[in-house]
């Protein structure tokens, strides 16, 4: 979606639109906010994808949370746009089933916020949080109520880079689901940030599993960070691990110093061919640059391949810290 959104080059007039006409901030580059300004982009957009073959649209709403509004000033239309940005998917994935004859999926993007709850923005003091729990977990549950209104069918919680935040991303959803009276769809999506495999607050790939393996998700997977090629062993280490169906929706490789993602649709759409091949897929998408050419090419490539089949994992107990630590009848103290 921001691929695209960045694309329309609007002017700060075109984000403000009528409503926000006379707001004292700027407001260009929050492309979350076009959902109430400009919702005909935001359709635009979502019914390119869907021409090119995808099955689950992602809403506008990735910086749709309190910490990140809090830019512009928008702290309290949080749940506004969050509302219109499945609202809008939600029409363009209902005319698309209508047209087709099959149905599509809307899931409601809960991004990571500019906030960490784990660790310092202050090198000078490592002991101080510029958010907590509490805080995270309610702007999460204000998002998670009006995606669910809107009309999401399930919750994606991406980009991960802190598990304390996923958790009360987690946690937000949780109590949202009990006063509804049912248990709700959810992915959790992590970010691996360098080529040691572990995310900005240092876990493994299987840390980050054991730490979010206890709440209900629907699948659990590892999106945008290096390029799907880079991915490709994180992605082997998740299906090892997870007894759930695993995603993966990769950057179309890493920015240029012109800002420009340089995987191609055909490369990209290769390497998650191989991935699949290697049965290491149940669902597949793409993140930042990603156009609706790439998710064609991923389509046509990924066409016919069987998904993965979730390994049986012994019960026993699983810890974390930045490693793993699985206790079994082996382990020796």
């Amino acid at each position: 979606m921001g691929t695209l959104a960045q694309t329309l080059d609007l002017s700060e007039e075109q984000y403000r639109g009528r409503e926000f006409a006379d707001w004292p901030q700027a407001l260009k580059g929050n492309h979350d906010l076009l959902c109430l300004t400009q919702p005909h982009f935001v359709r635009e957009i979502h019914d390119s994808y869907l021409e090119a073959g995808a099955d689950i649209l992602t809403t506008n709403s990735f910086t749709a949370n309190a910490p990140s509004q809090a830019d512009y000033g928008l702290e309290d239309r949080v749940a506004d746009i969050n509302r219109a940005s499945a609202k809008i998917a939600r029409e363009a994935a209902d005319a698309a089933q209508l047209r087709d004859g099959r149905p599509y999926f809307v899931a409601g993007s809960l991004g990571p916020t500019n906030r960490t709850a784990s660790l310092s923005p202050r090198v000078e003091d490592p002991g101080y949080r510029a958010t907590d729990f509490d805080r995270l977990a309610s702007t999460y549950e204000i998002a998670t109520r009006a995606l669910l209104e809107g009309g999401a069918d399930l919750l994606l919680i991406e980009t991960i880079f802190d598990t304390l935040n996923a958790k009360a991303a987690l946690y937000a959803i949780a109590r949202a689901g009990e006063s509804l009276g049912s248990t709700l769809p959810v992915i959790v999506s992590g970010t691996i940030t360098d080529a040691s495999g572990r995310t900005l607050s240092g876990q493994t790939v299987e840390a980050f599993y054991n730490s979010i393996r206890h709440a209900p998700l629907t699948a659990i997977g590892l999106n945008c960070s290096l390029g799907a090629t880079e991915l490709h062993p994180h992605m082997r280490e998740l299906s090892r691990v997870a007894e759930l169906p695993v995603s993966v929706h990769p950057n179309a490789g890493l920015p240029n110093e012109l800002g420009e993602y340089t995987e191609s649709p055909g490369e990209m759409a290769a390497t998650l061919e191989a991935m699949a091949k290697e049965g290491l897929l149940n669902l597949a998408g793409g993140c930042c640059g990603t156009t609706p050419e790439h998710i064609r090419a991923m389509r046509e490539a990924l066409a016919g391949i069987n998904p993965r089949t979730p390994p049986a994992t012994p019960r026993i107990t699983r810890l974390a810290g930045l490693q793993p630590l699985n206790i079994d009848d082996s382990t020796g103290f």
